[in-house]
Parts: C-alpha cells; sequence; structure tokens
C-alpha cells in the first residue's frame, strides 16, 4: 500500500499542491519554514483525520483562509485505487473515503497505517505521561479498532464521572453506575497497553543496542494503577477521596512508560543524540508491530531525522529502511546534498523534491 499522489489546498503554508509520489523513497529538501514538515503532516492527517503536530484544527489552515481541503489516492499494490479527502470549512470537517463521508471519524483510523518519526517525538522523553500516552493511543488505535472504541467509551465516563464529583448532591447510586461501567473498558486499555510495552521494550532494546554497537542498555517500563487490582475496586475504595479531591484519582488515565538507560531515567542521564537514537528505536519498534499486524508496511515519514546522528547511525538506519520489509518512505532534510547522497547509495526507485515557500517542484535525477 502506498500513496499514489495528494492534492492541498489551504494546508499550512502550502496554498495549492498536487504531488505525485514514488511508491518508495521520496525525498524533500529545502530551507527550514519552507514546507517540507507541512507536506508529511498533509500525509499523516490523510491517514489520521488530524495534524501530527497542531491540536488545534485552527493552526492546520494557511493563515487567512476559511477552508481547507486534503486529497489522495492509495494503491493497494494490486492496482485498486482508495480515494480519501479532507475538507476543514469553518468548524466543520468532512471526512470520505471513495466518496462516501464517515459518520464517524475514527472508523477511517487503521486503513491507510502510518509511522512518523519526527525531532518532536522527544517530547516522549521529555514532556509529562500525557505525550507517552497519547503514543501508545495512537499505535493501537491504527491496529486495534476495539480498542479505539474502549478508549472514546472511558474517556466519556471518566469524564461524567468527574462532573457528577464535582457536585455536593450527587446521586451516589448513578456514581457507582458510572464506576462499574468504567470497569471492562479499564481493563481492556490496561491489557492492551501492557502488552504492546512488552513488545516495544523488546524491539527498541534491539534496534538500540544495533545503532549503538552495545554502548548502552535500554528499558521501558510500563506502570499502572490496574497492577494493583481492577478498577472499579480501587475505585470504591478511593471513593471519599476522590470526593475530596473532585476529580478520578485513579485510573487508565495515570497510566506511564518509565524510559531508562543503564538503569536511569534517560530524560536526565541522557544526551541529545542518545534521547534521540532512544526515540528512533522506539519507532523503529512501532514500525514493525505495526507491519506485522497488518501484513504489509506502513508509510514512513522520516522528518529532519539526520540531526543529531553520528555517520555510523545514519548509515545503520539508512540501510535499514533499504531493506524489503520497508514500503513507502518520505525524508525530509534541509541538507540537499545529503538527501542525493542518500538516494545514490539506496537502490530502490525514488522521486526528489524541492521546496520554496510553500511550492514544491520535482527535482530531475
Amino acid at each position: 500500500m502506498y500513496l499514489k499522489k495528494i492534492n492541498i489546498q489551504h494546508f499550512k503554508n502550502i496554498g495549492e499542491a498536487h504531488i505525485e509520489f514514488s511508491p518508495a523513497l521520496n525525498c524533500i529538501s529545502g530551507d527550514n519554514g519552507e514546507g517540507k514538515t507541512n507536506l508529511l503532516d498533509a500525509v499523516f492527517y490523510l491517514s489520521m483525520t488530524k495534524s501530527y503536530f497542531s491540536g488545534s484544527e485552527q493552526f492546520t489552515r494557511t493563515t487567512g483562509e476559511r477552508t481547507m481541503v486534503l486529497s489522495g489516492e492509495y494503491d493497494d499494490g494490486d492496482g485498486a485505487i482508495d480515494t480519501v479527502a479532507v475538507m476543514l470549512d469553518g468548524e466543520t470537517k468532512t471526512v470520505r473515503c471513495n466518496k462516501k463521508n464517515y459518520s464517524k471519524f475514527s472508523d477511517h483510523i487503521g486503513k491507510f497505517p502510518i509511522v512518523m518519526i519526527s525531532p518532536s517525538d522527544t517530547s516522549l522523553i521529555n514532556e509529562s505521561a500525557d505525550a507517552r500516552r497519547r503514543f501508545m493511543n495512537m499505535m493501537l488505535s491504527q491496529t486495534d479498532r476495539e480498542y479505539l472504541r474502549a478508549l472514546q467509551n472511558y474517556n466519556k465516563l471518566l469524564l461524567y464521572r468527574n462532573r457528577l464529583l464535582k457536585d455536593d448532591n450527587c446521586d451516589a447510586s448513578l456514581l457507582e453506575t458510572i464506576t462499574f461501567k468504567m470497569n471492562p473498558f479499564a481493563t481492556y486499555i490496561y491489557g492492551k497497553r501492557r502488552e504492546l510495552c512488552n513488545q516495544l521494550q523488546e524491539l527498541a532494546s534491539e534496534y538500540y543496542n544495533r545503532l549503538c554497537d552495545g554502548k548502552e542498555s535500554i528499558s521501558l517500563q510500563f506502570q499502572s494503577d490496574l497492577e494493583r487490582g481492577e478498577l472499579y475496586g480501587l475505585l470504591e475504595k478511593n471513593l471519599e477521596r476522590d470526593r475530596v479531591l473532585r476529580y478520578t484519582s485513579c485510573g487508565v488515565q495515570r497510566d506511564e512508560i518509565a524510559f531508562r538507560m543503564n538503569g536511569n531515567p534517560i530524560r536526565s542521564c541522557g544526551s541529545q543524540g542518545q534521547q534521540k537514537t532512544f526515540v528512533l528505536a522506539i519507532k523503529l519498534a512501532q514500525f514493525v508491530i505495526m507491519r506485522r499486524h497488518y501484513g504489509f508496511a506502513p508509510i514512513l515519514l522520516l522528518d529532519d531525522v539526520f540531526d543529531k546522528l553520528d555517520s555510523g547511525r545514519v548509515e545503520f538506519l539508512l540501510k535499514t529502511v533499504a531493506s524489503e520489509d520497508f514500503g513507502q518512505i518520505f525524508v525530509t532534510d534541509c541538507n540537499k546534498v545529503r538527501l542525493s547522497e542518500i538516494v545514490a547509495g539506496m537502490d530502490v526507485e525514488s522521486a526528489m523534491f524541492s521546496v520554496k515557500g510553500g511550492v514544491f517542484t520535482r527535482d530531475n535525477q
């Protein structure tokens, strides 16, 4: 499966673009701020119905524009074509596949699997546990539709329970009913996250060792309140505490992953290069897990990944992604010469693009 072409109107700094891609390697060069990352984000948006970077839809539109439109054609590898279109008009968003609108955007998630690797991924290490839960949710939502439903239902019930806890005259039986309904969703989410972290631990450790020649060891430790028992029992035990706090004090909304290098928190002891390598290993592990699930390679977006990686790690990364197990790849870099050298060293079909001011040009090769 690969993205054959994309059409863009008023997405961030890209006023209008119509681009046909290689089914294998696509390289985009240009100075910072010209639109390289925005193109990758548009590709990501078509798969996930939202930006990889912007939490608010208003930042996905070109400044001063009311509408934003993305459309693309996906080839399944056997010649069948799926068309996807996203339109944002004011506050209204429409997502359609093969000319049929989705009633729920979540039904689209997982149809066109994708993995993004970006400098912003260091937030997995340096930001709060929210970033690590978002990572797990984004990955599991693509591979497990039941997980996405469980997460949505749990979050709705959690919001309702917190509202009740803020009401001094709330119905105790209603609160108990909500607590009871949260339990099976929490159990499912907990089990899937724990299983995922075990898989990531094995694969990420392998990739990190190969990237660093075994100089350091890494670990990922999943942490959850549900390790102490089912959610219903925990919430019943903490009911009076929650009433005082006026919010739900335990549950899967507090799940965490502890990232360690040589037994110490990598956030405290890892250099920028080590942290970037750590995240790269996790994302490559994510790619492998998703490829095993689907039976084909997800689209891989590599945004400015060569910064702060030494030549040895860059060489390993390129050899890895050039293998037959990888499918369509998008790579951005400010250094056009370096990108050209990358293409020359990889025996795969490729396309080179330059961008300036949101305008893309396909280079002659």
